[in-house]
């Protein structure tokens, strides 16, 4: 792939069929990772077969009911993606599934190529969702982990989600997931895992944001993406990071990844140039803003 039309996804333009948004490894060109966004009007339900891939089923808005398998589950979902966190479902390799919504919605389907099919499909709880505050001062952001290691069983598959108040970065220090390295004692440092961004940002029309991802001499890459609700930009490696929202418009993205490692990890390396970043987060508060949602639990 060459040129950045290739990496950022404007909203609408790979939508396909049922799909606003449709990611396929074969559409990305790369092995593991995918993602649809699926929107329902009051009363419709999607038939939904999940092939060679397991998948999450994770309301943006609205509830749905996912049948598969003889099971139920009922996914209460959330007015929007800065309102809370949401609870989901997880449907496994081979899976077929009924995806219905009384009031309509707007849902996330995110997925990841596996060989393995050992895990049943299961009920993700809101409750048991980890919601992580990360980064300090001006690099404060929310990361709702739902389906990492720790948190959420799978095959192969990593889905979180970045919430970000207006003015602030995220994915800062920049940083990458490109190739499985260990250190000096054998240990892992790093792990080979193609990266999704969904975004969505505040303020309707104009709400915006920013993306960066760049590379190395190797293995060159050169995103700077102005995006947009319902925007997408694939990394298929490099550095990524800033991800910035604009003063006045809270960002929010989807990550999805996927590799093929045989242990299914999340391990990152900073950029050095600005790994000395962090430091600095120990003499600062975090946003006062966040968490995102607080009001509705009080």
């Amino acid at each position: 792939m060459t040129g950045v039309s290739e990496y950022h996804l404007p909203k609408g333009t790979s939508a396909d069929g049922p799909y606003d948004l449709l990611v396929t490894p074969e559409t990305a060109g790369w092995g593991y990772s995918g993602l649809r966004i699926l929107t329902l009007k009051p009363g419709e339900a999607h038939a939904l077969s999940t092939g060679d891939c397991e998948c999450l089923v994770l309301p943006l808005t609205g509830s749905c009911t996912v049948t598969t398998d003889g099971k139920a589950f009922e996914l209460t979902g959330r007015k929007g993606v800065f309102a809370s966190a949401t609870d989901f479902a997880y449907l496994p390799r081979e899976s077929e599934a009924l995806i219905s919504s009384a009031d309509g919605g707007r849902f996330a389907l995110p997925s990841a190529r596996t060989e393995r099919g050992g895990l049943p499909a299961r009920y993700g709880r809101k409750e048991d969702v980890p919601v992580e505050l990360r980064g300090a001062g001006a690099c404060s952001r929310q990361v709702n982990n739902y389906c990492l290691p720790g948190s959420f069983d799978a095959e192969n598959l990593l889905v979180c989600e970045v919430l970000t108040p207006g003015g602030n970065w995220s994915s800062y220090p920049p940083h990458k997931h490109d190739e499985a390295r260990t250190d000096d004692a054998g240990n892992p440092v790093e792990s080979e895992l193609e990266e999704i961004y969904y975004f969505e940002v505040s303020g309707g029309e104009n709400g915006f944001g920013y993306q960066r991802v760049y590379g190395t001499d190797e293995r060159p890459i050169d995103v700077l993406a102005e995006i947009r609700s319902g925007d997408t930009v694939l990394i298929p490696h490099g550095w990524h990071g800033p991800s910035i929202a604009a003063p006045g418009y809270d960002l929010y993205y989807l990550n999805v990844m996927a590799g093929p490692g045989q242990d299914r990890a999340w391990l990152i390396c900073d950029d050095p140039a600005h790994c000395w970043v962090r430091t600095t987060w120990d003499s600062q508060d975090i946003d006062n803003r966040l968490p995102f949602g607080a009001e509705e639990t009080e």
